[in-house]
């Protein structure tokens, strides 16, 4: 063995230290996934020596047949794993092997339980990785080089998984990464050639490089010991270039396993060849669950790019929109030049059409999910619905295949569940109606119990109820679908249009000169408050509420931008009231000017908070219910 210098002990980063001990409980129903993540691991090392030299050839060092070799030593315990990739240099190996440097990690450790079922999926959609060798062994040795260094600039990293690891600087003639597993007391299952064979052939099958075992020789007359020879124990060809009647569902599975960096199954795959104009192949997939930075839209995305089956990138974003950022998957372009870089990608015109073709290739298998498997389809929306309610505003030429898979809660459904398409509002639909209406608000109780609602229960005309934060904002990019325009209830004078007859347009023209009167006192009681006062046909139960002006911004939008700290424009609502209500026919009858402007008052603010807006100055409604309670209690 190399002589060891400039050895030095560290301790691992506190969540390398929590992940360690959660995954290794966590994970060890699964233990043969070590083995995955490693390969995965050592798959995407040589990927980046093969993009790197491309550039700088030298660094092949004369060794250009990229391959990954798993041994084992059944007496020493050992299973050991050697690429001949990048490799890495002492800052390489205590930079990735001693901290986690996702954005998100404290948030990801946050949500961690302690219950060991819930934990496995999340430490799952965290991608564990190099750690994963500790679910098996007691000790793990690392001995790497990275590529273009020189011999003396070897690394030997070795930890027992607990609060520290060694790293001494060693000789190592070959560039690349040796992994030694010392297993642990009853893990020797896996220092087994036919073992580690299947679990190759189970998990990495697909990994576009050849994965070598000791092939067993009998050894030769005269020898002591057979020459040792290597077989290649996986297909090794890029699982996207084979036809799709070759790949079973499995093997589909195991390599969205391998490039998401999950445990989980994808929900839906998409496999397509395209040849013509464009060349490329592409897999994609939607994950089952959201990853945990779903939310940080500056947090890496995007498809591994190849071309013509070199490894270019990761995350290469220029071929998704962001709405799309949860998809994972593969493209393998033959009309990109080798030398491809981002800020190339961000301007080629290939790039745009291979773009729309995919986002319509991605919308094309949620329709298929969402119409074949509604339930795997709720899951869907469930983790991702936030996200696809961006869309509309970012993709304006498929706003309309976007508006068909977004879902809302409704007053058809009493459940509050976000389960209601728009094609299935529309077959509901009332004759005569001409449009879809929708109500936002803060919380499905407060959209549900609101007295916006009233004529339209009386009706029986479907409302949906839209309460995520980013509703109010979608809707102002979303105006129509299938020809009908969206109509906020609370928002501008309300029109039925044909769901209300000549009669009752009638009467309410009437109503509304009979109480022109009551019109003007209130407008002069609510003053500064109101923009205008008016006579309402929403209402048949609620004394008043508070509508929205056709051009003002709504409540979530304001609380939205205030919460960024931006100006919000300034703007009054319109007081509706009902003129059948009794408190209404009091308050027209009442002589006192100072009793009709405290009881117009207490009116509002009521209508605010049903709005789920805050009072402007709860003690003035207090000062006046409560004066009121008293007269009304002399």
């Amino acid at each position: 063995m190399s002589v060891e210098t400039q050895k030095e002990t560290l301790g691992f980063q506190t969540e390398v230290k929590q992940l360690l001990h959660l995954m290794i409980h966590s994970l060890y129903s699964n233990k043969e996934i070590f083995l995955r993540e490693l390969i995965s691991n050592a798959s995407d090392a040589v990927d980046k020596l093969r993009f790197e030299a491309l550039a700088k050839p030298e660094l092949l060092e004369g060794g250009a047949e990229l391959k990954i070799r798993l041994s084992f030593d059944k007496d020493a315990n050992t299973v050991t794993l050697e690429d001949n990739g990048i490799g890495m240099s002492r800052e390489d190996v205590i930079a990735h092997l001693g901290t986690i440097a996702k954005s998100g990690t404290a948030d990801f450790m946050k949500n961690l339980t302690g219950d060991q079922k819930k934990d496995s999926h999340l430490i799952g959609q965290f991608g564990v990785g190099f750690y994963s060798a500790f679910i098996v062994a007691d000790k793990v040795d690392v001995f790497s080089r990275r590529a273009g260094l020189p011999a003396a600039e070897g690394v030997h990293w070795s930890s027992k998984g607990e609060g520290d690891f060694e790293v001494a600087t060693i000789d190592k003639a070959e560039r690349g990464t040796r992994i030694v597993l010392h297993l642990k007391k009853g893990e020797e299952e896996f220092a087994d050639g036919w073992r580690l064979r299947n679990i190759v052939k189970k998990y990495s099958d697909h990994i576009a490089l050849p994965i070598e075992l000791p092939k067993q020789v009998e050894a030769a007359e005269g020898e002591d010991k057979p020459a040792e020879e290597w077989e290649t124990v996986n297909r090794a060809s890029a699982l996207w270039t084979r036809p799709r009647t070759e790949i079973k569902d499995e093997e589909y599975q195991e390599f969205y396993k391998h490039i998401g960096h999950d445990f989980e199954n994808p929900l839906a795959w998409s496999h397509n060849k395209v040849e013509g104009k464009l060349e490329y192949n592409s897999l994609l997939y939607v994950p089952a669950r959201a990853p945990f930075d779903l939310y940080q839209r500056e947090a890496p995305r995007g498809l591994k790019l190849y071309v013509q089956r070199v490894f270019i990138m990761d995350q290469a974003e220029s071929f998704l929109p962001l709405y799309l950022r949860f998809i994972k998957g593969v493209v393998d372009s033959n009309d990109l030049s080798l030398n491809v870089s981002r800020e190339i990608l961000q301007k080629d015109p290939i790039i745009d059409s291979m773009k729309s073709a995919l986002t319509k290739r991605v919308l094309d298998m949620l329709e298929k999910l969402a119409k074949n498997e509604p339930e795997q389809y709720k899951g869907f929306w469930k983790n991702f619905g936030q996200v696809m309610k961006e869309g509309p505003a970012e993709d304006f030429a498929n706003k309309e295949k976007i508006a068909g898979l977004l879902r809302f809660a409704s007053t058809h459904d009493e459940s509050g569940e976000q389960s209601v398409a728009l094609a299935d509002y529309l077959a509901r639909a009332k004759e005569g109606q001409d449009k879809i209406y929708f109500l936002t608000g803060e919380s499905y109780a407060q959209v549900k119990n609101s007295p916006h609602l009233e004529v339209f229960r009386k009706k029986g005309i479907e409302v949906l109820l839209l309460t995520d934060r980013i509703d109010e904002w979608l809707m102002s990019y979303l105006s129509e679908f299938d020809g009908k325009s969206f109509v906020d209830v609370a928002r501008g004078d309300l029109d039925l249009g044909k769901l209300d007859s000549e009669e009752d347009k009638k009467a309410q023209e009437e109503v509304a000169k009979e109480k022109e009167g009551l019109v003007e006192r209130l407008k002069a009681a609510l003053g500064e408050s109101v923009s205008e006062v008016r006579v309402s046909h929403r209402l048949t139960d609620s004394p008043a509420i508070l509508a929205i002006g056709e051009q003002d911004l709504g409540l979530q939008m304001r609380q939205i931008l205030e919460a960024s700290g931006q100006k919000v424009p300034d703007s009054k609502p319109i007081f509706e009231f009902n003129p059948g209500h009794p408190l209404i026919e009091k308050l027209d009858n009442e002589q006192s000017e100072d009793r009709f402007a405290d009881f117009s008052h207490i009116l509002f603010d009521q209508a605010a908070l049903a709005a789920g807006d805050s009072l402007k100055d709860p003690a003035a409604y207090v000062r006046r219910l409560n004066k009121l309670l008293v007269e009304l209690s002399a």
